[in-house]
């Protein structure tokens, strides 16, 4: 079976993580404050804020901004239902927003479109890796706060700059399916010291001083908690896996848009609409998606004959609005979301996927859509 992802780990990983061991101090320390400078700085931001996942930095990120019940935070529904949940464990109201049908990003007419008086923020995605155009979003929202959803994000740019840059507050993943992943784990980046300052404590129950810290200081120090918080912590076993695969990342991305480009050839006599680079900006394509005609079958039949035929493939991106969890959630019109999550999917892409997998991949495809795969042109070989 050819995989969907497979992420590229390796001994030096193993040896980082075995040093970490080794030394005694396995929770949140001196590796998570490395990885934390060595992630902000590859984003182009003044400070990082590691946790336990990005759903949880989603969390802290609006907890922070101080939403809560009542609120309304727009979001896409075009996204995993952690970025609505997120917006739920605040006590606020997720407000869905239809997306660009090429990029699948909230735009910034597709957020005015549903803002109302109780709007408090927006939270916007890089769906799947793909640049959203925030700087427009923060023009038409000016008067309420922007963070970004920017879990998929690793490795992608914006106007020549990493996505992140600039950003008021944006929250990664660092699950296995992203580009770089420390098994679980996320992180906020931000440009604002008080704030990087406070999240700290919030994802430490609120202590004034960590426990790295004290044991840093080597001396007795009594910690206050000033407020209710959270135990969001990453651990340095994590950090160290993370910082070996950040070296790793400029060469996963340049594979990965190699890739893409090679599915991108492969299936234009298919007439098949796929991701591809926004204008002004350039995917780490931590996902390949395909968009089926609607002459096809089902998306489900579909990835039933891949299987048969050996290709793992996933359906495309959920929608949050169609899951029993936010069954009855009001939302207005989503045209462009129901037509990307029913009828696209997910093919396999990762480091270690080969010329003949990939023909293997379309060939399948083109025969459960009925259609003819192209043979493979030699510069593609």
């Amino acid at each position: 079976m050819i995989p969907v992802m497979r992420p590229l780990l390796g001994e030096e990983e193993a040896q980082a993580v075995a040093d970490v061991v080794r030394s005694g101090w396995v929770a949140q320390g001196p590796r998570v404050a490395e990885f934390e400078r060595a992630i902000a700085a590859s984003v182009g931001a003044a400070h990082g804020v590691a946790t336990s996942s990005c759903t949880t930095a989603l969390h802290l990120a609006l907890h922070a901004l101080g939403i809560g019940p009542g609120d309304e935070v727009v979001v896409p529904s075009l996204s995993f239902i952690a970025t609505a949940n997120a917006v739920r464990y605040c006590g606020a109201v997720p407000v869905f927003a239809d997306v660009d049908p090429m990029t699948g990003n909230l735009t910034a007419e597709t957020v005015t479109a549903v803002r109302t008086p109780r709007t408090r923020a927006v939270l916007v995605v890089h769906q799947a890796g793909v640049p959203a155009d925030v700087a427009a979003i923060r023009a038409a929202c000016s008067d309420i706060p922007v963070v970004e959803d920017a879990a998929c994000a690793m490795g992608s740019t914006w106007g020549g700059r990493p996505v992140g840059t600039g950003a008021l507050m944006s929250a990664w993943s660092f699950h296995p399916r992203k580009l770089l992943t420390t098994g679980e784990g996320g992180m906020i980046t931000t440009d604002d010291a008080e704030l990087a300052a406070r999240l700290r404590r919030l994802r430490e129950h609120g202590m004034t001083v960590s426990a790295a810290d004290r044991h840093a200081a080597g001396r007795n120090s009594v910690e206050e908690y000033a407020e209710t918080a959270f135990n969001y912590r990453l651990t340095d076993i994590q950090a160290a896996m993370g910082l070996v695969q950040l070296r790793r990342l400029p060469g996963i991305v340049a594979r990965r848009r190699e890739l893409a480009a090679r599915y991108t050839a492969l299936l234009a006599p298919l007439g098949l609409p796929t991701v591809r680079d926004p204008e002004g900006g350039t995917s780490n394509f931590q996902s390949f998606w395909v968009v089926l005609p609607d002459s096809a079958p089902p998306v489900a039949d579909v990835l039933t004959a891949l299987a048969e035929a050996g290709v793992s493939a996933r359906r495309g991106i959920m929608a949050a609005h169609r899951e029993p969890a936010y069954a009855g959630h009001p939302h207005g019109p989503l045209p462009v979301t129901e037509h990307l999550t029913t009828r696209s999917l997910i093919l396999p892409l990762h480091h270690d996927l080969t010329d003949d997998e990939q023909g293997t991949v379309v060939a399948a495809l083109a025969a459960a859509v009925g259609l003819t795969a192209p043979s493979p042109s030699p510069s593609y070989r």
